[in-house]
Protein backbone atom coordinates (compact mmCIF):
# COMPACT_ATOMS: atom_id res chain seq x y z
CA UNK A 1 0.00 0.00 0.00
CA UNK A 2 1.26 3.47 -0.90
CA UNK A 3 -0.07 6.54 0.96
CA UNK A 4 0.84 10.02 -0.31
CA UNK A 5 -0.41 13.35 1.03
CA UNK A 6 -1.17 16.18 -1.41
CA UNK A 7 -0.37 19.85 -0.81
CA UNK A 8 -3.16 22.33 -1.56
CA UNK A 9 -3.65 26.06 -1.52
CA UNK A 10 -4.67 27.58 1.82
CA UNK A 11 -8.41 27.08 2.22
CA UNK A 12 -10.76 29.48 3.95
CA UNK A 13 -14.51 29.06 4.26
CA UNK A 14 -16.22 29.37 0.90
CA UNK A 15 -13.18 30.48 -1.13
CA UNK A 16 -13.16 27.44 -3.47
CA UNK A 17 -15.41 24.50 -4.28
CA UNK A 18 -14.28 21.02 -3.30
CA UNK A 19 -14.23 19.71 -6.87
CA UNK A 20 -12.22 22.73 -8.02
CA UNK A 21 -9.72 22.15 -5.21
CA UNK A 22 -9.37 18.49 -6.16
CA UNK A 23 -8.89 19.33 -9.84
CA UNK A 24 -6.29 21.92 -8.87
CA UNK A 25 -4.36 19.53 -6.62
CA UNK A 26 -4.69 16.16 -8.37
CA UNK A 27 -3.30 16.15 -11.92
CA UNK A 28 -3.39 12.36 -12.44
CA UNK A 29 -5.10 9.35 -10.94
CA UNK A 30 -4.67 5.66 -11.61
CA UNK A 31 -7.21 2.84 -11.60
CA UNK A 32 -7.79 1.17 -8.21
CA UNK A 33 -6.83 4.25 -6.20
CA UNK A 34 -8.60 5.90 -3.27
CA UNK A 35 -8.66 9.63 -2.54
CA UNK A 36 -8.98 10.52 1.15
CA UNK A 37 -10.27 13.98 2.02
CA UNK A 38 -10.41 15.57 5.45
CA UNK A 39 -13.90 16.42 6.63
CA UNK A 40 -12.69 19.89 7.57
CA UNK A 41 -11.79 20.74 3.98
CA UNK A 42 -15.16 19.46 2.82
CA UNK A 43 -16.83 21.72 5.39
CA UNK A 44 -14.74 24.76 4.52
CA UNK A 45 -15.45 24.32 0.82
CA UNK A 46 -19.20 24.09 1.47
CA UNK A 47 -19.01 26.96 3.99
CA UNK A 48 -20.24 24.85 6.92
CA UNK A 49 -18.87 27.21 9.56
CA UNK A 50 -20.18 29.45 12.33
CA UNK A 51 -18.25 32.49 13.61
CA UNK A 52 -16.93 31.76 17.10
CA UNK A 53 -18.46 34.92 18.57
CA UNK A 54 -21.90 34.25 17.03
CA UNK A 55 -23.11 31.34 19.17
CA UNK A 56 -22.58 29.51 22.44
CA UNK A 57 -20.43 26.46 21.72
CA UNK A 58 -22.52 24.02 23.76
CA UNK A 59 -25.69 25.21 22.03
CA UNK A 60 -23.98 24.58 18.71
CA UNK A 61 -22.97 21.09 19.83
CA UNK A 62 -26.57 20.27 20.75
CA UNK A 63 -27.80 21.52 17.37
CA UNK A 64 -25.26 19.36 15.49
CA UNK A 65 -25.60 16.11 17.45
CA UNK A 66 -27.99 13.17 17.39
CA UNK A 67 -27.34 12.52 21.08
CA UNK A 68 -25.22 14.37 23.62
CA UNK A 69 -24.12 14.23 27.23
CA UNK A 70 -24.87 17.54 28.98
CA UNK A 71 -21.94 17.17 31.36
CA UNK A 72 -18.77 18.87 30.17
CA UNK A 73 -15.40 17.28 30.89
CA UNK A 74 -13.87 20.25 32.68
CA UNK A 75 -10.25 19.23 32.11
CA UNK A 76 -10.67 19.43 28.33
CA UNK A 77 -13.73 21.64 27.98
CA UNK A 78 -15.82 19.36 25.79
CA UNK A 79 -18.72 16.94 25.99
CA UNK A 80 -19.34 13.65 24.22
CA UNK A 81 -21.84 13.24 21.41
CA UNK A 82 -23.12 10.72 18.92
CA UNK A 83 -23.34 12.12 15.40
CA UNK A 84 -23.49 10.35 12.05
CA UNK A 85 -23.35 6.93 13.82
CA UNK A 86 -20.09 7.97 15.49
CA UNK A 87 -19.11 8.53 19.11
CA UNK A 88 -17.08 11.73 18.98
CA UNK A 89 -16.40 14.81 21.13
CA UNK A 90 -18.39 17.96 20.34
CA UNK A 91 -20.24 16.53 17.31
CA UNK A 92 -17.01 16.88 15.33
CA UNK A 93 -16.96 20.68 15.72
CA UNK A 94 -13.44 22.09 15.58
CA UNK A 95 -11.74 25.47 15.85
CA UNK A 96 -8.29 24.60 14.52
CA UNK A 97 -7.48 26.01 11.08
CA UNK A 98 -10.93 27.61 11.06
CA UNK A 99 -9.79 31.24 10.76
CA UNK A 100 -12.03 32.46 13.59
CA UNK A 101 -14.84 29.99 12.91
CA UNK A 102 -16.22 26.83 14.39
CA UNK A 103 -15.92 24.30 11.58
CA UNK A 104 -18.86 21.90 11.57
CA UNK A 105 -18.97 18.42 10.12
CA UNK A 106 -19.95 18.28 6.43
CA UNK A 107 -23.66 18.68 5.72
CA UNK A 108 -23.96 15.30 3.99
CA UNK A 109 -20.59 13.48 3.89
CA UNK A 110 -21.99 10.44 2.09
CA UNK A 111 -23.44 12.58 -0.69
CA UNK A 112 -20.08 14.33 -1.00
CA UNK A 113 -18.13 11.05 -1.15
CA UNK A 114 -20.42 9.78 -3.91
CA UNK A 115 -20.18 13.04 -5.84
CA UNK A 116 -16.37 13.10 -5.68
CA UNK A 117 -16.11 9.43 -6.72
CA UNK A 118 -18.28 10.03 -9.78
CA UNK A 119 -16.30 13.16 -10.64
CA UNK A 120 -12.96 11.32 -10.45
CA UNK A 121 -14.26 8.38 -12.50
CA UNK A 122 -15.50 10.73 -15.22
CA UNK A 123 -12.52 13.09 -15.22
CA UNK A 124 -9.85 10.37 -15.36
CA UNK A 125 -11.93 7.79 -17.28
CA UNK A 126 -11.67 5.25 -14.46
CA UNK A 127 -13.89 2.34 -13.52
CA UNK A 128 -12.52 1.50 -10.08
CA UNK A 129 -11.80 4.44 -7.80
CA UNK A 130 -12.70 5.13 -4.19
CA UNK A 131 -13.21 8.08 -1.86
CA UNK A 132 -13.02 8.42 1.92
CA UNK A 133 -14.08 11.43 4.00
CA UNK A 134 -11.90 11.37 7.13
CA UNK A 135 -11.76 12.93 10.55
CA UNK A 136 -9.71 12.17 13.65
CA UNK A 137 -10.71 11.36 17.19
CA UNK A 138 -9.36 9.92 20.41
CA UNK A 139 -9.66 6.33 21.65
CA UNK A 140 -10.26 5.15 25.23
CA UNK A 141 -7.03 4.65 27.18
CA UNK A 142 -4.83 5.80 24.30
CA UNK A 143 -3.06 9.17 24.10
CA UNK A 144 -3.35 11.13 20.88
CA UNK A 145 -5.71 11.07 17.93
CA UNK A 146 -6.15 8.68 15.01
CA UNK A 147 -8.03 8.91 11.75
CA UNK A 148 -11.54 7.59 11.20
CA UNK A 149 -13.87 7.41 8.21
CA UNK A 150 -17.20 9.24 8.28
CA UNK A 151 -18.17 8.34 4.69
CA UNK A 152 -16.84 6.28 1.80
CA UNK A 153 -17.70 5.39 -1.78
CA UNK A 154 -16.45 2.97 -4.42
CA UNK A 155 -15.25 -0.05 -2.42
CA UNK A 156 -16.28 -2.64 0.16
CA UNK A 157 -15.50 -1.55 3.71
CA UNK A 158 -15.13 -4.90 5.48
CA UNK A 159 -13.37 -8.22 5.08
CA UNK A 160 -15.42 -10.87 6.85
CA UNK A 161 -13.37 -13.69 8.38
CA UNK A 162 -16.27 -15.30 10.24
CA UNK A 163 -16.29 -19.06 9.60
CA UNK A 164 -12.80 -19.15 8.10
CA UNK A 165 -10.06 -21.04 9.95
CA UNK A 166 -7.18 -19.42 11.77
CA UNK A 167 -3.60 -20.72 11.47
CA UNK A 168 -4.44 -23.73 13.62
CA UNK A 169 -7.78 -24.60 12.06
CA UNK A 170 -9.99 -22.96 14.67
CA UNK A 171 -12.96 -21.24 12.98
CA UNK A 172 -13.09 -17.50 13.55
CA UNK A 173 -16.37 -16.42 15.14
CA UNK A 174 -16.57 -12.63 15.12
CA UNK A 175 -13.54 -11.24 13.26
CA UNK A 176 -14.19 -8.63 10.59
CA UNK A 177 -11.44 -6.34 9.33
CA UNK A 178 -12.49 -2.68 9.14
CA UNK A 179 -10.74 -1.79 5.89
CA UNK A 180 -12.08 1.74 5.57
CA UNK A 181 -11.06 2.51 9.16
CA UNK A 182 -7.52 1.32 8.55
CA UNK A 183 -7.24 3.31 5.34
CA UNK A 184 -8.58 6.44 7.05
CA UNK A 185 -6.08 6.05 9.89
CA UNK A 186 -3.19 5.70 7.43
CA UNK A 187 -4.35 8.71 5.41
CA UNK A 188 -4.77 10.99 8.43
CA UNK A 189 -1.36 9.90 9.69
CA UNK A 190 0.39 11.24 6.58
CA UNK A 191 -1.92 14.27 6.15
CA UNK A 192 -1.12 15.46 9.66
CA UNK A 193 -3.10 17.34 12.29
CA UNK A 194 -1.53 20.79 12.28
CA UNK A 195 -0.35 23.31 9.69
CA UNK A 196 0.83 20.80 7.07
CA UNK A 197 -1.72 22.07 4.51
CA UNK A 198 -2.14 18.56 3.06
CA UNK A 199 -5.86 17.77 3.42
CA UNK A 200 -5.91 15.32 0.49
CA UNK A 201 -4.27 11.92 0.40
CA UNK A 202 -3.84 9.43 -2.43
CA UNK A 203 -3.86 5.74 -1.48
CA UNK A 204 -2.77 3.19 -4.09
CA UNK A 205 -1.37 -0.32 -4.51
CA UNK A 206 -4.44 -1.79 -2.85
CA UNK A 207 -4.55 -5.46 -3.77
CA UNK A 208 -6.68 -6.26 -0.71
CA UNK A 209 -9.50 -3.82 -1.57
CA UNK A 210 -12.60 -4.91 -3.49
CA UNK A 211 -13.57 -1.93 -5.62
CA UNK A 212 -17.18 -1.30 -6.65
CA UNK A 213 -17.85 1.01 -9.63
CA UNK A 214 -20.89 2.56 -7.94
CA UNK A 215 -22.13 4.33 -4.85
CA UNK A 216 -22.59 2.12 -1.77
CA UNK A 217 -26.14 0.98 -1.15
CA UNK A 218 -28.04 2.03 1.96
CA UNK A 219 -27.71 -1.54 3.21
CA UNK A 220 -23.92 -1.41 2.76
CA UNK A 221 -23.68 1.94 4.53
CA UNK A 222 -25.76 0.73 7.46
CA UNK A 223 -23.80 -2.54 7.51
CA UNK A 224 -20.63 -0.63 8.30
CA UNK A 225 -22.10 0.44 11.65
CA UNK A 226 -23.16 -1.54 14.70
CA UNK A 227 -26.11 -0.90 17.00
CA UNK A 228 -25.18 0.18 20.50
CA UNK A 229 -26.81 -2.88 22.08
CA UNK A 230 -24.63 -5.15 19.89
CA UNK A 231 -21.44 -3.17 20.46
CA UNK A 232 -18.68 -4.62 22.64
CA UNK A 233 -18.69 -1.24 24.44
CA UNK A 234 -22.45 -1.37 25.10
CA UNK A 235 -22.00 -1.46 28.91
CA UNK A 236 -20.28 1.92 28.75
CA UNK A 237 -22.45 3.49 26.04
CA UNK A 238 -25.66 2.41 27.76
CA UNK A 239 -24.35 3.38 31.20
CA UNK A 240 -24.78 7.13 30.65
CA UNK A 241 -27.86 9.30 30.21
CA UNK A 242 -27.85 10.45 26.58
CA UNK A 243 -30.08 13.35 25.61
CA UNK A 244 -31.39 13.88 22.10
CA UNK A 245 -29.71 16.61 20.12
CA UNK A 246 -31.56 18.58 17.49
CA UNK A 247 -30.44 16.27 14.66
CA UNK A 248 -31.75 13.30 16.61
CA UNK A 249 -35.16 14.95 16.80
CA UNK A 250 -35.55 15.45 13.06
Amino acid sequence: MKVTSLKTSKIRAGNISLLALIDQSLPTLEEKSILAITSKIVSLCENSVVPIDAIDKQALVISESDYFLPETIEKYGFSFTIANHTLIPMAGIDQSNGDGNYVLWPKDPQKTANQVRRHLAERFKLNEVGVIITDSTCQPMRLGTAGISIAHSGFATLTDYVGTPDLFGRPLEVTQANLVGGLAAAAVLVMGEGAEQTPLCLISDLSFIKFQPRDPTLEEIEGAHIKIDDDIFAPFLNGVKWQKGKRGQS
